[in-house]
């Protein structure tokens, strides 16, 4: 089996190579970065820019699925996010068809449906809320996943990720996807024989979990990790809480109550985790 792996610089993508590269034949690992260090046996490295076709579509060629986890993962202006967001997205399905792939599974999130009161525990069926034009560009790569499997029978999985880092916060509570629960994610979404068009949160086995997989069981995806460990400090050391501000009150956390173009990033002060090689 050929992989691909877009992102593999990201925090997150850089967590993936190893297990990747360790259930497949040859994985193809790309991002706009110059390089990303040493490799693992049976992975090359190819600097490409998502919104490029004729950088991407060479890489796709005698693949069977791509992980798509490149993009700018963060709130900006609208201009800045079309290439790599939305033509990237575009440029991958397209690509994949042309190619034959099989699989996209995509890095989706929780912007998606941002603007959802966290007293309403949504599941993978609700219509789609967005918070920022980050969300938006979540949006439009699950619309256009679930046209190519209806016009062309290209199936993709949409992982809809609440929040992969260190758990900083109390959001992070309910939020929280641990690494090891997301190469879980990730592999299942792989190995599944057949998933059609599918979208299912990634999030962990949280007490305060603010949303619903029920209905995306068949994947397999059994989270381990439970942030309540982490409740006693986080919640005796937090602020009162502000119910007037969506930031705290919403599905998007900061995402929810930034002007759209500003960074929703920026205000959940998070650990680079990303992994070296």
């Amino acid at each position: 089996m050929k992989l691909v792996l877009t992102g593999a610089a990201g925090s997150l993508g850089s967590h993936l190579r190893a297990p990747l590269a360790a259930m497949c034949d040859a994985l193809v690992s790309t991002d706009i970065a110059p390089d990303i260090g040493t490799l693992y046996p049976g992975e090359t490295y190819v600097q490409a820019d998502l919104a490029q076709m004729d950088q991407i579509a060479p890489l796709l060629e005698g693949a069977d699925m791509v992980v798509h986890f490149g993009a700018i993962v963060d709130e900006k202006p609208f201009e800045e996010l079309l290439g790599p967001n939305f033509v990237g997205s575009y440029n991958i399905w397209e690509a994949g068809y042309q190619a034959g792939v099989k699989r996209v599974v995509y890095a989706s999130s929780i912007h998606a449906v941002g603007m959802y009161p966290k007293s309403e525990c949504i599941g993978i069926d609700v219509p789609h809320r967005p918070d920022t034009f980050y969300g938006l560009a979540k949006c439009f790569t699950e619309d256009l996943g679930r046209m190519y499997w209806e016009k062309r029978q290209m199936e993709s999985v949409h992982l809809r990720i609440l929040s992969c880092a260190d758990v900083a916060n109390t959001r992070a509570l309910g939020s929280w996807l641990s690494y090891d629960d997301m190469i879980q994610l990730v592999t299942r979404a792989i190995d599944t024989p057949s998933v059609g068009f599918a979208i299912i949160y990634g999030v962990s086995n949280n007490d305060r979990t603010p949303v619903d997989n029920a209905k995306a069981a068949f994947l397999g995806y059994r989270p381990k990790d439970n942030a309540e460990q982490f409740a006693e400090k986080l919640l005796a050391e937090a602020p009162p809480v502000d119910v007037t501000d969506p930031g705290q009150m919403c599905h998007g956390g900061p995402f929810a109550s930034v002007d759209l173009g500003q960074s929703g990033m920026a205000q959940l002060r998070l650990l680079n985790d990303k992994t070296k090689s």
